[in-house]
């Protein structure tokens, strides 16, 4: 799975259609107010791409449920049923506050569960919805249109909170890339709470990549990224996102203990918090702040054991994205597919799985 970046028309359906070309199966639209809308910057790519699916971002709480619901079955009746939907909560109270939305973080998932409580019986199709909840309220609540297929729901989140919705209602699992043993605890944490719930989750990783023909061409690469950061404005973002009330962010954060090791010495070595794992993008990113670097081998080295895990989807962007998009394509997947770890590209569409990760799921 590719990553979208925010940019104009034209630009964006590149991004589609070379991450079509290069074998990724599905492209993450993010939500927030540095980005543009991501149903409407989807919705351009449909008639741009064939097989292409898209996991757009929806926002419980902005919109009602109804609403959502209605959006998602005529986006699945356009695109010939390649729509699936990524979960986001809000970790930022300023932010939710900029779109009228006033709740803390515990509130706004515990609205986001009655939330996906509505989506999932307004999609299940059984008659007229009535809930009468403490965040939510909908009554005669139904679709002309059902959704088909109906979109698999993806949620990301590290708090007591988030693993609690997560266990009840999402299909995949979502975390920011961490070293393999915090992910392999994170997976089982998940894991067992569904099971609580009788249900079984998919699960999947976030990560940036840098790959290339050799190890020493990766890091230097990082090094060249590392090197353009201008250490005021590291310091300044480390401020701002140590102030975040996400909890996956504060496990960002400390991967590289703030830019410390960045300010001893500027060598992306030292942001190597596990084998090929570089914590670098942190520095002056949020969310996501983890990025794979080495040789193509190392690379599709790491997503092996990462799937060894029980990770089947992996969502993946780069610094330029749509360089970084080919070089994977070209230089990652082949090694992937003669492992055995990625489906071959010469499918159909009618031949597409129910699966949005291109890895297969390899335990």
């Amino acid at each position: 799975m590719c990553r979208v970046p925010e940019g104009r028309g034209a630009g964006v359906r590149q991004i589609g259609a070379a991450a079509e070309a290069v074998g990724f199966e599905s492209v993450l639209t993010p939500t927030g107010a540095w980005c543009e809308d991501a149903w409407l910057t989807t919705a351009m790519m449909i008639d741009t791409t064939e097989t292409l699916k898209f996991l757009v971002a929806l926002r419980p709480g902005l919109i009602s449920p109804t609403l959502a619901a209605q959006m998602a079955a005529t986006f699945q009746w356009q695109s010939k049923g390649r729509l699936l939907l990524n979960v986001v909560t809000g970790g930022e109270d300023h932010e939710q506050r900029a779109y009228g939305d006033v709740l803390d973080k515990n509130q706004r998932y515990a609205r986001c569960g009655e939330y996906l409580d509505v989506l999932r019986r307004l999609w299940a199709g059984d008659g007229p919805v009535d809930f009468s909840g403490e965040y939510v309220q909908v009554g005669n609540a139904q679709l002309q249109r059902l959704p088909d297929p109906v979109p698999p729901l993806f949620f990301g989140g590290s708090s007591p909170a988030a693993g609690t919705v997560a266990s009840q209602f999402a299909d995949t699992y979502l975390t920011w890339g961490e070293p393999p043993s915090a992910v392999a605890a994170k997976i089982a944490w998940i894991r067992d709470l569904a099971e609580v719930q009788g249900r079984t989750l998919d699960y999947g990783i976030r990560l940036h990549v840098i790959s290339r023909d050799t190890s020493e061409e990766a890091w230097a690469e990082a090094d060249r990224l590392l090197s353009a950061l201008d250490p005021a404005t590291v310091e300044n973002a480390q401020r701002a996102l140590a102030r975040s009330g996400s909890e996956g962010q504060r496990r960002m954060l400390e991967l590289h203990g703030g830019g410390g090791a960045y300010a001893q010495g500027r060598d992306a070595r030292t942001l190597e918090v596990a084998p090929n794992l570089w914590s670098g993008v942190g520095l002056v990113r949020g969310g996501a702040g983890t990025a794979l670097v080495g040789s193509h081998e190392e690379v599709a080295d790491r997503i092996a054991e990462y799937a060894a895990l029980g990770l089947d989807h992996f969502v993946l962007s780069g610094y330029p994205h749509l360089e970084e998009a080919y070089r994977f394509g070209e230089g990652v997947r082949p090694i992937l597919e003669r492992r055995g770890l990625v489906t071959p590209r010469n499918r159909s569409a009618a031949d597409l799985s129910g699966s949005t990760a291109f890895l297969s799921a390899a335990r």
